[in-house]
């Protein structure tokens, strides 16, 4: 008997080699697949390689000792830092940043944490940015006595000249920048407001330094009138500064003008002692200043008034708008709109128009 029929056959003959073809592709496709995880593999490899030399700088290149202050750009990419840190640091410090201490490296943009760990102790200030030490009182008593003070004028004085007698190039280009500012020193008390001079040292000051004659009695002679100064003209009372006159023209149109120069006081530039030189220099004439009509003024006319609180102002429109208006400010004061006190500081600045023409 015939193990497979005629049949049978056939279909091997037909099937063997079919079998044959799907064995070789699949020899064939076994080795690309490898190669692809390989390759997949390798490809992965160069990220965390790059993490690597990121998180360690050891693992890249030998540090070497530098100062953050003084390296070059090629010096900080050599480290291992990137070309865009390394820019950052150099604009940085072109900018006029000192790192006094190492830690202020620490902060620089695109300086990592690990990055900084690896530098720290490579890091090599210089003596010249070192933070300097506080000086004690007796480092300022000897500095003081090694001053040789000698009789000058302060209208006169030059950098050149106040170094001679012990000023650092700084303080005293600082001081000179303040006189001429002020357009002058009249007496100690103006050379005691500038920062660069301690307040003991301008009690030795004031025993050399010589004040144009007559500056302080030119200012009393005649008193000027406040509320039609311009500018120039309130910068030449003693006791105003540059800072004061834009403040005090500020205040003043605000106000609608000055009814008296005790309000020179409500300012907050003029300081108390300043306020009593000022007052024995000025007058008030208030018969120009400029009044509000409290029955038509616009809201933002009224809302700038330094009188008129924004409580006051609320109230004020409110009842203004129920009842059309007022004839006297004792109306306003019965409305609760302003306290007797607020009443009496307004009341030159008021005016009560019933009907507007």
């Amino acid at each position: 008997m015939e193990l497979f029929t005629k049949s049978n056959r056939q279909g091997l003959v037909f099937l063997l080699p079919l079998l044959a073809i799907i064995v070789l592709l699949a020899a064939l496709a076994s080795p690309k697949n490898k190669q692809t995880a390989e390759s997949k593999t390798t490809e992965a490899a160069p990220s965390m390689a790059t993490v690597s030399v990121a998180d360690s700088i050891h693992d890249c290149v030998t540090p070497f000792r530098f100062d953050p202050n003084t390296a070059t750009f090629e010096e900080f990419v050599a480290l291992g830092l990137s070309k865009s840190t390394a820019a950052s640091i150099i604009k940085y410090r072109r900018r006029g940043k000192v790192f006094s201490i190492p830690e202020e490296f620490a902060a620089c943009y695109g300086v990592t944490d690990s990055a900084y760990r690896a530098l720290k102790p490579y890091i090599a200030i210089a003596p010249e940015y070192e933070p300097k030490p506080f000086k004690s009182h007796s480092d300022r008593e000897e500095r003081d006595s090694a001053i040789h003070y000698e009789r000058f004028r302060i209208d006169t004085a030059t950098v050149s000249y106040l170094q001679t007698i012990g000023f650092s190039h700084r303080r005293a280009t600082a001081f000179l920048r303040y006189r001429d500012m002020r357009g002058g020193l009249r007496n100690i008390e103006e050379v005691r407001e500038c920062y660069v001079i301690p307040s003991a040292e301008c009690d030795t000051l004031a025993r050399y330094i010589i004040f144009p004659e007559g500056a302080t009695a030119a200012t009393t002679e005649q008193k000027i009138e406040l509320n039609g100064a311009d500018s120039a003209t309130l910068r030449s009372i003693y006791g105003i500064g540059p800072k004061s006159v834009v403040e005090i023209m500020e205040y003043r149109k605000k106000l609608g003008g000055f009814v008296c120069v005790e309000q020179l006081a409500e300012v907050k530039s003029v300081t108390e002692s300043n306020f009593e030189k000022i007052l024995q220099q000025i007058y008030c004439d208030s018969c120009n200043i400029s009044k509000i009509d409290i029955n038509f003024a616009r809201s933002q006319r009224l809302a700038a008034h330094p009188y008129i609180s924004d409580r006051a102002l609320r109230k004020l429109l409110k009842t203004r708008q129920l009842k059309g208006g007022w004839s006297r400010i004792e109306e306003m004061i019965e409305d609760k709109i302003f306290t007797r006190d607020e009443a009496e500081k307004l009341r030159p600045y008021l005016r009560f128009t019933r009907n507007r023409e």
